[in-house]
């Protein structure tokens, strides 16, 4: 009896509770809901290919998170657990394609409820292209001056060259790679440095560590001054004779430790002489070629160091004839 009673009191009334049961349980789950927590993090996206194809567009290399749901739950995951990917395997030819950002779970965040996982963007366009490889040169970039009174001679680069990957019709447009700036300021003796080489394409890849070995030689300047079309002068030749040079000017190379004393030093116009006191008849004679002296702190070069004279009678004067 007590049975019968209990059911029809159950039963009476029952679309109302019915109702107030599911108003219940909707409530249980918006309050819920309401005291769930969002956490936010970035995480890198991976493109997923087939074959030697590779992205050859710009497309977002990061991707915001966003996990929701209990704090004791969702601030424990990994950020390496949540793995972002656009997957376009099933594409066999290059082109212009569009796919939705999927979502991986992995380690910490499996098994956690309830989480909620949002990803920005949702979808992502990319171009596709055939991956080749390529031999490129290097090329030093330069920074500065060395030091004063010193030049740069000459450097090198090793390696040479490296071996870049990525989409062809990218690769075909690079035809170099530089260094990152190498500072000269104020040096003033040979340096060796590492360089980074310089990828300004984040869709190309330089094989290797990406490091080349620069080294410079850096050498003194000597100051120098050179002076052309200097007379030559004949001493000595005999009265009896005229002289007749092959080349009758010469020039000077000087060097010194300061380039306003070589530029003060003056070239008289007997600098260069030839002596021919040695001549005693017409002829052909090859004799040297003295310069005057010059100053101890200088060094210097000449030429030329001999010449040819032709040695003539001179011509007898007329004499007047008597009337």
């Amino acid at each position: 009896m007590n049975t019968r009673k209990l059911l029809a009191k159950a039963t009476e009334n029952w679309p109302a509770k019915v109702i107030s049961i599911g108003l219940a349980i909707i409530l249980f789950i918006f309050h819920r809901m309401s005291t769930l927590e969002e956490r936010f993090f970035t995480v890198p996206l991976n493109i997923e290919v087939k074959g030697n194809l590779i992205p050859s567009s710009p497309y977002p290399r990061m991707v915001r998170i966003t996990l929701r749901g209990d704090a004791n739950s969702i601030y424990p995951i990994l950020e390496d657990d949540i793995e972002a990917f656009i997957n376009l395997s099933r594409y066999e030819a290059p082109g212009d394609y569009k796919a939705a950002v999927q979502i991986r779970k992995n380690g910490t965040a499996l098994g956690i409820e309830p989480l909620e996982v949002n990803v920005d963007p949702t979808d992502i366009s990319v171009s596709l292209d055939h991956k080749i490889s390529k031999f490129v040169p290097l090329t030093a970039s330069l920074r500065g001056n060395v030091a004063q009174g010193y030049v740069l001679n000459s450097h090198s680069l090793n390696p040479t060259q490296v071996i870049i990957d990525g989409p062809s019709q990218l690769i075909g447009n690079i035809s170099e790679l530089s260094t990152e700036a190498i500072d000269l300021e104020g040096r003033a003796g040979d340096f060796t440095v590492m360089a980074n080489i310089l990828n300004r394409d984040p869709l190309i890849v330089i094989r290797g560590n990406g490091i080349t070995e620069f080294h410079g030689i850096v050498s003194h300047i000597v100051p120098v001054r050179n002076v052309t079309d200097i007379p030559i002068r004949i001493l000595n030749l005999d009265d009896e004779f005229s002289g007749e040079l092959d080349i009758r000017a010469g020039s000077v190379h000087l060097e010194g430790t300061n380039q306003d004393e070589l530029n003060r030093f003056s070239i008289s116009e007997g600098f260069f002489t030839v002596d021919c006191s040695g001549i005693e008849r017409p002829g052909s004679y090859t004799l040297n070629v003295a310069p005057a002296a010059i100053p101890e702190n200088l060094s210097f070069s000449f030429e030329p160091r001999t010449l040819t004279i032709l040695v003539s009678p001179k011509a007898a004067a007329p004499q007047e004839g008597n009337e």
